[in-house]
């Protein structure tokens, strides 16, 4: 098990290798000169930006200065905002705690609702419900996140605003800590709006490999010692039909941590992916750097906590 972790902890730190090599080619290597009128501002001369040039070391050899980045990534330094001029680091941290609520949360819904409901289907295939999982999944893989936000929005908060009734909060972030309830409030809606992309796509997987399981001789076997269809589907199905979950979930998982964006623009939550948007509209280069860094790291360590728990419940991984 050790060998096995070594080789894909290896790997994982290859790739991150590779995408630091890309994203500074694309952003950082392109034009230092722009860089340095960003960071001097506007209205700077040209004695200015030079100096700024020479003062962030962008006059040097451009293999210095990717050594130089990465020197910084390890020390957890991602530089400062251009336009706010705040360490890059910090302001992701800050704003971590609302990403990972919001994208822990819908994917314990997603997951909490789509494993009974791909039980059910695989139980009874060709069903009303079997049939019912098949059109959630195609729906959630067609419908966009904007729209589905939108949808949640003008029913559960406008409409319901607009008849006097009790509605749901229109958006924003409340810290766990300041007040339980009303960060729960304020996250139900966000976590909806990407559980219900998910839980389709969840129940399906959860129903075919269920089904594959169920046709498996020892299920037979169980069978025919008299053993009930719900002890069945819960002791003997239910594990083996898990396990390829976890890939899936595991790699959600990675991916909304490192900024669930559109999700965040709609319901107006102080996340990692605003913050990426906000630097992509300000041009500002090192929060666009260090926030997409920042996702494949979250990204690449997920697929490598996948890989290590694949490989518990099935030693057969191990051996590929």
């Amino acid at each position: 098990m050790l060998r096995y972790f070594v080789r894909r902890a290896g790997a994982s730190l290859l790739v991150l290798f590779l995408v630091s090599i890309a994203v500074f080619s694309l952003f950082f290597a392109g034009a230092p000169s722009s860089i340095a009128m960003r960071f001097a501002g506007e209205g700077a001369t040209r004695e200015t930006v030079a100096l700024v040039e020479q003062n962030l070391g962008l006059d040097r050899p451009l293999p210095v200065q990717y050594l130089d980045w990465v020197g910084g990534l390890l020390s957890l330094d991602f530089g400062v905002s251009f336009r706010t001029q705040e360490p890059v680091f910090e302001s992701i941290v800050s704003r971590l705690p609302a990403t990972a609520s919001l994208a822990l949360g819908a994917i314990l819904i997603a997951v909490l609702v789509a494993v009974p409901l791909g039980s059910m289907a695989a139980r009874k295939p060709g069903s009303l419900l079997d049939r019912t999982v098949s059109i959630l999944a195609i729906s959630g893989l067609s419908a966009p996140t904007f729209l589905i936000g939108l949808g949640l929005f003008y029913v559960l908060f406008y409409q319901l605003n607009r008849l006097g009734l009790p509605s749901f909060p229109s958006g924003g972030y409340v810290p766990i800590h300041e007040s339980p309830l009303q960060w729960f409030l304020h996250m139900l809606l966000p976590w909806f709006t990407v559980a219900l992309v998910n839980i389709g796509v969840y129940a399906r997987f959860v129903r075919s490999t269920m089904i594959d399981t169920l046709r498996t001789d020892f299920v037979w076997f169980a069978r025919a010692k008299g053993m009930s269809e719900r002890r069945i589907l819960g002791r003997l199905a239910l594990k083996p039909s898990l396990a390829p979950l976890i890939t899936l979930v595991g790699l959600d998982i990675g991916g909304l941590l490192g900024g669930t964006i559109i999700t965040e623009q709609i319901w107006g939550i102080p996340g990692v992916g605003s913050y990426a948007v906000t630097g992509v509209l300000n041009g500002d280069l090192n929060v666009v750097m260090g926030t997409v860094m920042f996702a494949a790291v979250f990204i690449v360590v997920m697929n490598l906590v996948v890989d290590v728990a694949y490989a518990l419940i099935d030693p057969r991984v191990r051996l590929r």
